[in-house]
């Protein structure tokens, strides 16, 4: 069992490190340009929707069928990713990691059926015509059946935040809200439930805890931390840039893939969202608006007066949690490091299949 999941986890790894670099290219273009950032640009903020929600999933499902069966593989694990990505309202970067590795697999089964049976000089028009097949119906089929399986996801995270708020056990929200960021559903969480709460709550009182719970940098900044400390490999040698992206950029998303390379380090992201919530309603924090982007620049411009030592304590405790449990869990059970496709193919016990024709 252990080394099933030793497996499963590398095979993540090899899908989503290797992308790291168009990653971050995505979080700067964002940082630098949408109307909140460092230097907004109207034209080049056009790049931002069309890479998170096209191009990184495709990417990531490219890899996933690469690492089944190499070029080929690929090819039909992207097609197959791009049913999953229409077919959806957020970046399907969960779909692009089911389907990328379903992909390359049948395609690989397929050739290893027909192989025998091709007509000398009909390779080429075979090979073709039955990944194009296969890559059509593959492509149908996700985007049929994938909008329904995000809406009832999105749902349930949101039901689950919302229980938890009605209740006043808004420290517990953590649990529902960090994996509905990892999968991109934050945006659903924060704008379509936690901000009209707390605009609400913040005409009463002049502030709302309810703008700090999706917010915070101070988790994901612990997580990075811990990859650059412990970590290894390609994930240790990119998180200062993507530290920089997330806490002084508020592009949260840069850190998601850590996450999803790695899931056992979801524990490490409630550990920092819990201990941090803890802190807010223990002593009272709130903000006055939802910070936009969520950099801690923002955090201090809709900070209120008087409040400083409340909020940026808990962006402080969080990041201390989520770097603390973060170190621990990559010490015991380490990220597998990628350094090239050959290690990719030995550590998850796949081996690329070059396909001629």
């Amino acid at each position: 069992m252990k080394e099933n999941l030793q497996r499963l986890g590398g095979f993540l790894a090899h899908m989503i490190i290797p992308n790291l670099g168009a990653f971050i290219a995505w979080g700067l273009i964002t940082a630098f340009f949408i109307p909140t950032g460092w230097i907004p640009n109207e034209k080049l903020a056009e790049l931002v929707g069309p890479m998170i929600t096209y191009l990184l999933p495709i990417l990531i499902g490219f890899s996933g069928g690469k690492l089944v069966y190499d070029i080929r593989g690929g090819v039909v694990g992207a097609a197959a990713t791009m049913g999953v990505v229409v077919g959806a309202d957020v970046p399907m970067f969960i779909g692009a990691m089911i389907m990328g590795p379903i992909g390359g697999y049948l395609i690989k089964k397929i050739d290893e059926v027909l192989e025998e049976r091709i007509p000398i000089g009909f390779e080429l028009l075979v090979n073709n015509f039955s990944a194009g097949i296969l890559a059509a119906v593959l492509a149908i089929i996700a985007n049929l059946l994938i909008g329904p399986v995000v809406q009832g996801l999105t749902t349930a995270m949101g039901a689950g935040v919302q229980t938890l708020v009605d209740l006043r056990l808004l420290p517990l929200a953590a649990l529902f809200i960090e994996p509905a960021k990892v999968l991109f559903l934050n945006n659903a969480i924060n704008h379509g439930i936690l901000a009209p709460l707390g605009i609400a709550q913040a005409e009463a009182t002049g502030r709302s805890v309810l703008f700090l719970l999706e917010t915070n940098p101070g988790p994901g900044l612990g997580l990075l931390l811990a990859y650059w400390f412990v970590g290894k490999g390609m994930a240790k040698e990119s998180a200062p840039g993507a530290i920089i992206i997330h806490f002084l950029g508020g592009i949260h998303e840069i850190y998601f893939p850590y996450v999803l390379a790695h899931p056992v380090m979801i524990v490490a992201m409630w550990a920092g969202g819990i201990v941090a919530d803890f802190w807010f309603i223990i002593t009272g924090a709130g903000l006055v608006a939802t910070p936009s982007p969520g950099s801690i620049f923002a955090y201090l411009a809709v900070t209120p007066p008087g409040q400083h030592f409340q909020v940026l304590g808990g962006v402080l405790l969080g990041a201390v949690a989520s770097f603390l449990v973060g170190s621990f869990i990559l010490k015991i059970y380490p990220v597998r490091e990628v350094v090239s496709e050959e290690d990719a193919a030995e550590e998850t016990e796949l081996e690329p299949v070059m396909v001629t024709s």
